[in-house]
């Protein structure tokens, strides 16, 4: 019987995998590689180190910045309906960011700053060019980058519990207070100007809930995940199901994988304060298949649009200058971003045909889209370590 390309490159990918493991680099985890009507599914390992509850196909992950595209594609909806336009200041919405300050310097103290040149644009937002965001840097003693930097801005937001970073502790604060607080600061550079990660994602899932009169939650339901019946993706989880939700690992001080606890694992079970739209939802690799097979397929799902073409293209189109694709931190790795999604502009470890996209989640998750080829591939784990210690690169097997 002859073996399918597809099914050779899935087998050499779930032998790397299991192999890291074995090893016990990762607990666990759920392998997915889908091509056209084929899919191909393979959990692996526990879902706690040492533990007997195997990985299943319905385990439940935190996804992280997975959460960024589906952000996007809601925002697109409102876009197709004239309930928002990519062009227009955020300010009708946003008020607290009108009349917008910048830092003269980065490193400087929040009050020598200019005026900003422009106002902040919906797509500003999309394409992580407001003039805010993370600023990373490496240190010797840790794998990770790091946001730790002593800038006054920098300390100035975490005083305030804005949380603009990795997404546990979560910031005590409602969409409103949150953007109340994040108002009192200067942006860091003129909008348009930089790359800069995560920031925007959180202060756009706040323009999309407000510009809807809805919790960004029953957004993204009525939007998109009812349509692609998505049923198990949310901010929350059901009490009852809490046992399929995976421990969370990262490497601790001494250099072991540490569960993770800064947000216990009940806390999911309820609506967050503030619904993130940079990292804060649940959901499964079925679940998560049904977003990405409908943007492969140009925003139809099972014979229904739920995007239009355009929108799609616009998302999965890098939109950034050379200058802020080169600039654009140890996250952006030189590729380009569209709206929510980096996108793969040249050749590397993963595939040597441009043209991927898609995106990773702190908490372990990995998925993109490579339409030259018809194919979805998401590896999910709850292992932080995932994405700095090489296996991201074992993808590159499919080929």
């Amino acid at each position: 019987m002859t073996t399918s390309p597809l099914r050779a490159g899935f087998d050499r990918v779930r032998q790397a995998m299991a192999a890291r493991v074995e090893k016990g680099e990762l607990s666990g985890m759920v392998l997915l590689v889908a091509q056209g009507d084929e899919t191909l599914v393979e959990p692996i390992g526990a879902t706690a180190l040492g533990g007997d509850e195997p990985m299943r196909r319905d385990t439940i992950f935190r996804v992280g910045s997975m959460t960024k595209a589906v952000l996007a594609a809601a925002t697109m909806t409102l876009v197709e309906d004239g309930t928002l336009r990519l062009e227009e200041p955020v300010d009708r919405l946003l008020p607290e960011l009108a009349g917008r300050r910048v830092l003269r310097r980065l490193d400087g103290p929040l009050d020598d700053t200019v005026p900003a040149g422009r106002p902040i644009t919906v797509e500003d937002l999309l394409t992580f060019r407001m003039g805010y965001g993370l600023v990373f840097g490496v240190t010797p003693d840790s794998p990770y980058p790091t946001i730790d930097l002593p800038y006054p801005v920098i300390e100035a937001a975490r005083e305030l519990e804005l949380v603009t970073g990795p997404p546990d502790p979560r910031t005590p604060h409602d969409p409103d207070e949150w953007m109340r607080r994040f108002g009192t600061l200067p942006l860091m550079c003129q909008p348009g100007e930089r790359w800069q990660y995560n920031t925007a994602s959180l202060v756009l899932g706040v323009l999309v809930a407000r510009a809807t009169g809805m919790s960004l939650g029953d957004v993204f339901r009525t939007r998109l995940f009812e349509p692609l019946d998505m049923a198990e993706t949310g901010f929350h989880l059901p009490a009852e199901h809490l046992g399929r939700l995976p421990v969370h690992y990262m490497t601790g001080p001494t250099g072991e994988l540490t569960p993770q606890t800064h947000t216990a694992d009940e806390a999911w079970t309820r609506p967050p304060a503030f619904p993130s739209g940079a990292a804060g939802l649940v959901s499964t690799v079925d679940d998560y298949l049904a977003f990405a097979r409908m943007l492969l397929a140009g925003g139809v799902h099972q014979g229904r649009r739920v995007l239009s073409e355009r929108s799609v293209e616009l998302i999965t189109t890098d939109h950034l200058t050379a200058g802020q694709r080169a600039s654009g931190d140890i996250v952006l790795a030189g590729h380009g971003w569209g709206y929510g999604v980096a996108v793969v502009t040249e050749p590397d470890e993963i595939s040597s045909v441009p043209g991927r996209y898609g995106w990773d989640g702190g908490y372990g998750t990995s998925w993109f889209n490579h339409p030259a080829r018809d194919l979805v591939v998401m590896a999910m784990t709850q292992t932080s370590d995932f994405l700095f210690n090489g296996s991201l690169a074992d993808l590159g097997r499919l080929e």
